[in-house]
């Protein structure tokens, strides 16, 4: 082979492989916000950005999970241990970490103490050991919609409680200058998957919340 094209093809599989080495790797870990409930993962606002932002794409969603209670055995659905078991299931070697989760805890927790405190406690662990899991990852957290119901508020302010303690940066969804008008009917019809839905936006409402998540990562997470 001539010596300048093997020069080339060297330099060329280096150059590539350099590029693999460099792309970063976005883990989304949580609930039916992030496996996109009855819809594609590909169409929500996260695997969008990361797809704008050339990174590697792991989603880690499951319908129905909580991030402190076991739902393996809850009614005739098997929604699997709680997050804060099944942590262990993401890449370790992550970039960045983005937790989206709450809704299903806060219509567990309601108006009760003990399953809030239980719900503290539980995300203090997750943390800990997500943070042990990715050690060179930036871990940020997207908080549920601003939803009408016991257990929103409260479940809301212990995870901005909890990952000030940690240093990670929140995403404050639950609050009425959101983008995500939850609690207008109108509003709903257009943007979630269904009418009565309070959670799963479909493709427009996730095209639409794009921008505000992208350019909170890009702030928080993503910045040199």
């Amino acid at each position: 082979m001539n010596k300048k094209l093997t020069l080339f093809l060297l330099a060329m599989g280096l150059t590539a492989t350099m590029s693999v080495q460099a792309q970063k790797v976005l883990n989304v870990f949580g609930d039916s916000y992030v496996a996109n409930h009855q819809r594609p993962a590909s169409e929500s606002w996260h695997a969008k950005m990361a797809a704008e932002l050339g990174y590697t794409y792991e989603n880690y969603g499951r319908n129905g999970s909580c991030v402190a209670f076991d739902r393996s055995h809850d009614g005739r659905w098997n929604f699997g241990p709680a997050m804060w078991q099944r942590y262990t299931v993401m890449d370790p070697d992550a970039d960045y970490v983005l937790i989206i989760a709450g809704h299903n805890d806060a219509d567990k927790v309601k108006e009760n103490a003990d399953s809030l405190k239980m719900f503290a406690d539980s995300l203090e662990v997750m943390l800990t050991n997500i943070e042990r899991l990715c050690p060179k990852a930036r871990v940020g957290y997207v908080t549920p919609w601003f939803v009408d119901r016991p257990g929103f508020a409260s479940v809301c302010k212990v995870i901005k409680k909890v990952c000030r303690r940690h240093h990670v940066p929140v995403l404050m969804n639950y609050d009425k200058k959101c983008v995500i008008k939850v609690r207008d009917a109108a509003f709903r019809k257009r943007y979630f998957q269904r009418a009565d839905d309070t959670a799963h936006l479909n493709a427009a409402g996730h095209d639409l919340f794009l921008p505000v998540g992208k350019a909170w990562f890009l702030k928080y997470l993503a910045k040199p």
